[in-house]
């Protein structure tokens, strides 16, 4: 070796050393850094981990963070742990060397992976927070929650995250809403105990305002508990009854009720307490002398406001001598009914034997008659005026009596012809069809009719039976006029709030006031010089009355009559 080589050697020795001892210095450091002798961060750059060592004056800082109980961390892009302080590793559950330099997304499941690198991206651009799951060394996952923010450390970003342990959080929000859910129910179990008292005292207020004004009422009064149990009775049970308020029997409305009359009050009773609704009973109940009389018991119950029951109230009110007129009522109305029920009988008798008698007259009568014509050709001799006269009022009596025997046959046809179909009956087209029947008699009398039906223009009733009706009375009208003046006859209708007015008003002759309660009589008549039969205004009334309506009448001696029909609507 030449003297040349020799200083080369030497260099390379001492650069060997210098190298020697700076790897001694790191591997120190690294092992200082390590195990927490050194404070210092290791932060990747493009040249490689560089190593920084905390000053003095972040030592503050550093015993902030390391006596914090939420785990406190520094990120690198990567995701690398640089730094990492006690709290961190004990919530993870591993050595402070454990996480220190190892990548954070290992402890996040992988179910969480893409929801914890959205959130890191947005720790990188700004302030963020959120919530993750994190596994720890014994496999479990904790809940934790997340804040990110980005920190410059000597010309290098990282990103500073603080996590909190939300399980304990979340014990304790759990502790509070059990708490709260049994503050709840205190509350609303003081509320309704509340609600019950002011009930009770509105209860015993409305029983006493009742008890005040039960007593000063004449019947017997009383009130009970929603289950139907008695609470109070008025002074006048006591009276009635003879009874002691102050024994327990005085309370016992039942033990006073008649036996016979017990079950049905006593159904009642159960039937308005299941159902709520009012009770209405009449019973019998025994008086202090030991008699019964008829009480007409009725009970309502009283509501608060969210409809409850909370009292019933009742009275019985004596309503002996009324039940005993009702009674009476109905006795006498039974035998009403059943005098009615002889008297149809009778009629129908009657109305048989006047057809049979009517029919079997018209045999012998028809006989009469051809004997007398069998005799007019046997007296061909000249004869007496007084004979011919005897044969003409045989004559006239034969024709009264066949005219007698049909108008008995009409009655009789009325009677059982109750039944006829009611119809709506234009009263105008009616009336001048009857007009055209009475054509003659008008003429002869040479009168006018007025009609005026327009306010009322129909009339439901049945149509044959109104025929005769206007029929009888426009002849009477025509028949009985006055020979002072002609015959002027106004027919017309109006209106009623339950019938139909039909006025037939003449000019005629006109009857004493006194005789006019007469002119429905059958076979009554008060004008000699008219032929007529006495039946026709007797069928009218009928045939009005069978169908509910009736039938007056208005006269004066030489002025005229009103006939006033009134139909039922």
């Amino acid at each position: 070796m030449s003297d040349k080589d020799q200083p080369c050697a030497a260099g390379l020795l001492r650069e060997n050393e210098e190298l020697r001892q700076q790897l001694l210095e790191a591997e120190e450091l690294i092992t200082a850094i390590r195990t927490g002798a050194v404070d210092a961060l290791a932060v990747q750059s493009a040249e490689g981990p560089r190593i920084f060592t905390l000053q003095s004056a972040d030592q503050g800082y550093r015993t902030l963070i390391e006596q914090m109980n939420e785990g406190a961390l520094l990120l690198s892009r990567d995701a690398t742990v640089l730094y990492g302080n006690a709290s961190l590793a004990g919530l993870l559950g591993l050595a402070l060397e454990e996480v220190i330099g190892s990548s954070f997304q290992s402890f996040v499941p992988l179910a969480f992976r893409t929801y914890w690198h959205g959130l890191l991206e947005k720790g990188w651009e700004s302030k963020s927070r959120g919530e993750i799951p994190l596994q720890t060394k014994s496999g479990l996952l904790q809940p934790f929650s997340v804040s990110m923010n980005v920190l410059d450390f000597d010309g290098m970003p990282v990103l500073a995250i603080i996590i909190t342990d939300l399980s304990a959080q979340r014990e304790i929000e759990d502790i509070r809403a059990r708490v709260q859910e049994q503050n709840s129910l205190l509350e609303h179990q003081q509320q309704e105990l509340l609600r019950q008292q002011q009930a009770q005292a509105a209860i015993a207020q409305a029983a006493a305002e009742a008890n005040r004004m039960l007593e000063g009422i004449p019947q017997i009064a009383w009130t009970a508990s929603p289950g139907g149990h008695n609470t109070f009775l008025n002074r006048q049970w006591f009276y009635y009854t003879g009874q002691d308020n102050l024994t327990p029997s005085g309370s016992n409305i039942k033990a006073n009720i008649h036996p016979e009359d017990l079950p049905t009050a006593m159904a009642r009773w159960r039937n308005s307490l299941t159902m709520g609704t009012a009770l209405e009973v009449e019973c019998r109940i025994k008086n202090h002398q030991g008699h019964y009389r008829w009480m007409l018991g009725r009970a309502l119950p009283s509501r608060n406001e969210q409809g409850e029951i909370i009292q019933w109230i009742g009275t019985y009110t004596d309503i002996h001598e009324h039940r005993l007129a009702q009674e009476r009522i109905d006795r006498a109305q039974r035998e009403l009914q059943e005098n009615n029920e002889r008297l149809t009988r009778v009629n129908a008798d009657l109305d048989n034997f006047i057809y049979t008698a009517s029919h079997d007259l018209k045999a012998p009568i028809n006989n009469i008659e051809g004997l007398l014509h069998a005799l007019l050709p046997e007296l061909d001799t000249p004869c007496g005026e007084q004979v011919e006269l005897l044969l003409n009022m045989m004559q006239d009596s034969v024709d009264r009596f066949k005219r007698t025997i049909e108008h008995l046959t009409e009655v009789t046809k009325l009677q059982k012809e109750n039944d006829q179909p009611i119809a709506t009956v234009d009263l105008a087209t009616l009336i001048r069809e009857v007009s055209l029947d009475l054509a003659p008699l008008v003429q002869e009398a040479g009168g006018v009719l007025e009609v005026t039906v327009g306010s009322c223009p129909t009339i439901s009733f049945a149509e044959k039976n109104l025929r005769s009706i206007i029929y009888n009375l426009l002849s009477n009208a025509f028949k009985y006029r006055s020979p002072e003046r002609a015959a002027r006859v106004h027919i017309r209708t109006s209106q009623l709030e339950k019938y139909v007015l039909l006025e037939v008003q003449d000019n005629g002759l006109g009857l004493k006031p006194e005789a006019t309660h007469k002119m429905f009589s059958m076979f009554q008549r008060f004008h000699d010089h008219v032929e007529g039969s006495g039946i026709g205004l007797y069928m009218v009334k009928k045939m009005v009355d069978n169908a509910g309506g009736r039938i007056e009448v208005q006269s004066q001696v030489g002025e005229g009559t009103t006939f006033s029909v009134y139909f039922r609507r």
